[in-house]
């Protein structure tokens, strides 16, 4: 049994521990109370009350006592959190307690039952204020608590920004808290009719406009936001204001913690570096993209950041099977424990090998007959490329040529390349290399659209006549072929491999220096989930030869993105943390492009996506030369990159000087 177990089964024989306990007590009080109220009718002297009215407590007050609990039960008044007890649990005690005193009031007169009218009143007024009195006592004490640490001064200085219900309860748990030793000393609210007013003596200071000075007069330590209803855009502008204080910085998640009464600082979540982008989190509406992968044979290759994500969502959406390629083990195994653990009835296989491996690839195509296939498998590092030229047109290039080949010939319906912002007038080979794969995946859908899909050259690096890719079943599957193939471009994606946070956040943690390349170049940012969707629902946008764009909103300065994540972590930039300029590394530009200007843009039914028209170019001649370029990166020619650029007529390497961006 794991600690988390004990520690819920614990919580659960607590809570019910206490509604046991609570249901004892409720019923002495209300004996006692009737019983006090007859006491004080006959002037506080028991041997002065009549046996009759006696007689007449002892035979109803069992019955009583036992409605009135009932009727608690009914209302809940076992089921709150009295740590957080407000005005809505003292609304429920006065119902319950007029409830149960006019029943009792009534039930008497019906049984001709005749009692002084002070004993019902002083009965009713005690029974009150012993039920309330039990249930807010606990607040009382932890109320005490908080203000004698708070009066030694010690613990953290703390500003809520949110003096609503949200952030009432927040300031009330950490005023409760033991395990705690922070100290609530301003509240910030948009609301003007709040401002120099006081929350229990704390008070209301600003709006946003007040937080910097408010951190400075309170001398703050800890911000926490507990805005949830908040707008999204509302909520980013505070968190940017917050992140220019050297103050550690917590959010509630979401109205859901607010619905569910789990609004306890335990729940809020360091702020993220994602939540401070220029724009809103994208959820598009993904029915129509789960009814596609339902029942389907689905092919995933290259399980890194964006693959394994793609897997996650497509795991969780029923495909009859999912396959998961990958020449790096490390990778492919962490996926596929993932996947087994949180699907098990998932018919899932997990396959070693390269996409350059043109007997492996058609193995696998002719073994599974995938329906679908995502292809992310590629070398995306740019400095890395740069050195390496001939591994990124061997890898990216032909690896989705081989890919695509295979997919057309065992009957794919759809082919998804998984494409950047890179690919825009590239200025590196890594981004070339993805314009040729782009290039690959339409002039595939060109000849298919022709029906001329036999006449597509079989580039492979050794002889295949021995395999699948000359017998007549191959001839027939071309002549009838229908696969559509498209590409999905979007730009740098947050927390993947070799994205940038991840290197800051190490370069923080080792006490800096942040290196960044250069003070204005600026990048388009998604998260990896918010990408993975929008790939998957371009897909079924897909009529053959689109090259789908994301929408990712406006972009983002790299410098701006290293500051923020220095404060988040609760630091100063160029005071605890350095930040260095390196200048723009081999290849590297200051900005990505979306599409080529010449592309053109068109609407799709989502406005998150569109559509770069297709630029022209010679089918045939493109064949030849990737024929000549597959060769000459095969023998690892050192003019690699010359010879892309004949091909790829937008690629202009630079030499990191930045006119040449």
């Amino acid at each position: 049994m794991t600690c988390r177990t004990k520690e819920n089964r614990w919580k659960i024989k607590h809570a019910q521990m206490v509604e046991i306990l609570l249901v004892v007590y409720d019923f002495v009080a209300v004996a006692m109370s009737y019983l006090i109220a007859l006491w004080v009718r006959f002037d506080c002297r028991y041997n002065w009350i009549e046996g009759k009215y006696l007689d007449a407590y002892l035979h109803s007050i069992l019955i009583y006592g036992i409605f009135c609990v009932i009727v608690f039960s009914v209302l809940r008044l076992y089921k709150s959190i009295w740590r957080f007890a407000s005005y809505m649990e003292l609304l429920r005690v006065i119902l319950a307690t007029a409830v149960t005193g006019a029943a009792y009031v009534a039930a008497m007169a019906l049984f001709g039952v005749r009692m002084p009218i002070s004993y019902y009143l002083f009965g009713i007024i005690i029974q009150f204020v012993l039920t309330i009195g039990i249930r807010f006592s606990y607040r009382f004490v932890l109320l005490l608590r908080g203000r004698k640490r708070e009066a030694s001064g010690a613990g953290k200085r703390v500003m809520l920004i949110g003096a609503g219900e949200a952030g009432q309860m927040i300031f009330r748990d950490i005023r409760g808290a033991k395990e705690t030793d922070e100290k609530v000393c301003c509240f910030i609210d948009d609301n003007k009719n709040k401002w120099g007013r006081y929350i229990d003596n704390v008070p209301v200071y600003g709006g946003r406009e007040q937080i910097l000075e408010a951190v400075e007069k309170y001398r703050i330590d800890k911000i926490y936001v507990a805005i949830p209803s908040a707008k999204a855009a509302d909520k980013r502008e505070i968190l940017q204001i917050c992140s220019e204080t050297p103050c550690e910085l917590m959010s509630l998640p979401g109205m859901y913690q607010l619905y569910t009464g789990e609004v306890t600082v335990n729940r809020m979540k360091p702020v993220q570096i994602e939540d401070l982008l220029g724009r809103d989190t994208i959820r598009p509406d993904m029915t129509e993209v789960y009814q596609e992968i339902t029942g389907k044979v689905v092919l995933v290759t290259g399980v890194g950041s964006i693959g394994s994500e793609l897997a996650r969502q497509i795991a969780a959406h029923h495909p009859k099977q999912l396959i998961l390629f990958d020449i790096y083990e490390n990778n492919a195994y962490d996926i596929q424990q993932e996947l087994k653990k949180n699907h098990p009835d998932l018919d899932l296989c997990t396959i070693i090998g390269s996409v350059r491996d043109s007997r492996k690839v058609f193995q696998l195509f002719a073994t599974y007959r995938p329906e679908i296939v995502y292809h992310a498998a590629a070398h995306k590092h740019v400095p890395l490329m740069e050195d390496s030229p001939c591994e990124a047109i061997k890898n990216n290039a032909i690896g989705t040529y081989k890919t695509a080949y295979a997919a057309m010939v065992h009957g794919c319906k759809r082919f998804v390349l998984i494409s950047t912002d890179k690919a825009v007038n590239p200025t590196n080979i890594m981004g070339a290399s993805k314009r040729l794969c782009e290039m690959i995946i339409q002039a595939f859908d060109a000849r298919i659209k022709e029906g001329k899909a036999d006449q597509i050259p079989q580039l492979f690096t050794h002889s295949m006549k021995e395999d699948l890719v000359l017998t007549e079943e191959v001839k027939e599957a071309l002549a009838t072929t229908t696969t559509e193939f498209v590409a999905v471009r979007f730009g740098n994606v947050l927390g993947s491999n070799g994205s940038v946070v991840p290197l800051f956040k190490k370069q923080i943690a080792a006490g800096g220096p942040v290196t960044v390349t250069h003070p204005d170049i600026i990048r388009y940012f998604m998260t990896i989930p918010e990408a993975v969707s929008l790939v998957m629902l371009a897909g079924t946008y897909a009529k053959g030869g689109e090259i789908f764009v994301l929408d990712m909103g406006e972009p983002v300065k790299i410098d701006t993105l290293a500051r923020n994540l220095i404060r988040l972590s609760g630091y100063t930039p160029d005071v605890d943390i350095m930040i260095e300029y390196s200048g723009l590394r081999m290849g590297e530009k200051l900005y990505e492009e979306k599409l080529m200007a010449e592309e053109g843009l068109k609407k799709t039914k989502n406005e998150l996506i569109h559509i770069g028209c297709p630029i022209p170019f010679d089918v045939e001649m493109f064949w030849g030369q990737l024929e000549e370029l597959m060769d000459a990166a095969y023998k690892n020619k050192e003019d690699m990159k010359e010879r892309v650029q004949r091909i790829v007529t937008t690629y202009h390497p630079t030499e990191n000087r930045i006119q040449d961006v």
